[in-house]
């Protein structure tokens, strides 16, 4: 009799973790990519949920949250998701900060790697540098003020190159149509054919944050908090520094 009720508890406890397995879509821009897939693997095999999910540009995800996509979870940089708020497509306190990066520089594989140890070497090799690639996420944008703040953004104005919204600088480095080119870390770190050289030097670096935010439309609000808390646990820390990223 007690083994009998033993296997009926296990069967039900078996049975309401398959009717509780959601499948959840998420939006996500491209800096937290490879940490969160890694991540995701994890959390779909100890929840039982799958997750689908859409990687672009920031300018690219805006553009589906504003057209009305629908999705369960939206992972963007913090400012990003606030304005998301402000929009009405992301749930009002949903923001949850996840990773931060800062902004760094590559090279084509092989090529010498120049020298950005100190703002007078940043701008130096700036104002060599045969052309200069830049995103139009928010280390573009941040680029841009940097240039700005060396006094040199009229000299390297015609050297810049930037991207379409969803693809990497690492394309424009690797295919030499930019011999330098900025990014988030994480975006450089892993990108085939180019040679990631090192951050921004001291107080020209700045980190941007990437949060999460539950999508005013979600179906699966509590399967997208569940994979927040996931990809925000202590045991996460160490997969997301190994790709390039800090824990917010």
């Amino acid at each position: 009799m007690k083994t009998a009720s033993i296997i009926a508890a296990a069967s039900a406890m078996m049975l309401s973790a398959t009717v509780n397995a959601a499948d959840l879509n998420v939006i996500s821009t491209q800096a937290t990519q490879e940490a969160y897939q890694e991540l995701v693997a994890q959390f779909e095999k100890a929840s039982g949920h799958k997750v689908t999910t859409f990687f672009s540009g920031t300018l690219n995800v805006q553009k589906k949250l504003a057209d009305g996509e629908p999705y369960d979870l939206i992972i963007m940089a913090g400012p990003a998701i606030d304005e998301q708020i402000k929009l009405g497509k992301a749930v009002a306190g949903s923001r949850v900060d996840v990773a931060k990066s800062g902004t760094g520089l590559a090279v084509r594989k092989g090529a010498p790697k120049p020298d950005i140890s100190s703002v007078d070497a940043l701008k130096k090799t700036l104002l060599t540098a045969k052309s200069i690639g830049y995103s139009t996420g928010p280390s573009g944008v941040y680029m841009l003020s940097v240039f700005e703040k060396l006094g040199i953004a009229d000299q390297v104005k015609g050297k810049l190159r930037q991207t379409p919204s969803g693809v990497f600088v690492g394309t424009l480095i690797a295919n030499g149509d930019a011999e330098v080119g900025f990014q988030q870390i994480a975006e450089l770190v892993h990108f085939a054919g180019i040679d990631y050289v090192g951050p921004l030097p001291g107080e020209l670096q700045r980190m941007t944050m990437f949060s999460a935010g539950i999508h005013s439309g979600a179906k699966q609000a509590d399967a997208a908090r569940a994979l927040v808390k996931f990809l925000t646990a202590p045991a996460a820390a160490p997969v997301i520094r190994k790709h390039g990223l800090e824990p917010a």
